[in-house]
């Protein structure tokens, strides 16, 4: 019996899952390359649709990355968010968010990245992204208390600021050394604010 020819790039594809295929095309151009260097016609190529089947899913490439941004929020965030919900203690969760997977090239958060390519010119983009932002932090205090904390919402805010200025820098060198540093900062504290005095440790 024969098997089907493979489909390269650029053959297009019929039948049912052209959405999906768009969205997937999305979800690794928009991240990879950026939003503004994908045109919509190399989403048409990589998801093997034609121009009109894309229109059909997607009134605009606005449209699109609305639903981008929605499917990374609906998983948790990204993989390095989503170390939150791991099943480890709640220190370690508050720890592996900081690591991070060696790459060619560091892309850091998708939604960082959003907002700073469309630069207030898309609300929605904004909208979602801040809310995104406020469920993480929302996590953040509950490990943070499940830890421990004397104050669960001021460690959130701590550690959100080392994470959010960590990922950026690791993305602008391309070198994660920095979220490194910042998981040792992270862990000092971590043991600080989980003291049962709320004192730092004597020198």
């Amino acid at each position: 019996m024969s098997t089907p020819a493979a489909s390269t790039p650029g053959t297009r594809r019929k039948g049912r899952g052209a959405r999906e295929r768009i969205t997937a095309a999305a979800s690794e151009l928009f991240y990879r390359r950026g939003i503004h260097a994908t045109g919509v016609d190399a989403l048409i190529a990589q998801a093997q649709v034609s121009k009109r089947t894309f229109y059909q899913h997607f009134a605009s490439k606005n449209e699109l990355i609305e639903t981008y941004l929605h499917s990374i929020a609906e998983q948790g965030g990204s993989p390095m968010e989503r170390r939150l919900r791991l099943d480890l203690a709640p220190r370690e969760r508050l720890l592996a968010i900081f690591d991070a997977v060696t790459v060619r090239r560091f892309r850091g958060c998708p939604f960082h990245n959003a907002v700073v390519e469309t630069a207030g010119e898309h609300d929605a983009v904004d909208d979602i992204v801040r809310a995104h932002k406020q469920r993480f932090t929302e996590v953040l205090t509950a490990v943070a208390a499940d830890a421990g904390a004397g104050d669960p919402w001021q460690l959130a805010q701590q550690l959100l600021v080392l994470f959010e200025g960590a990922t950026a820098l690791a993305t602008t060198l391309n070198d994660t050394s920095p979220l490194v540093h910042a998981r040792t900062a992270a862990a000092h504290l971590i043991d600080l604010a989980c003291r049962p005095d709320g004192n730092a440790p004597a020198r």
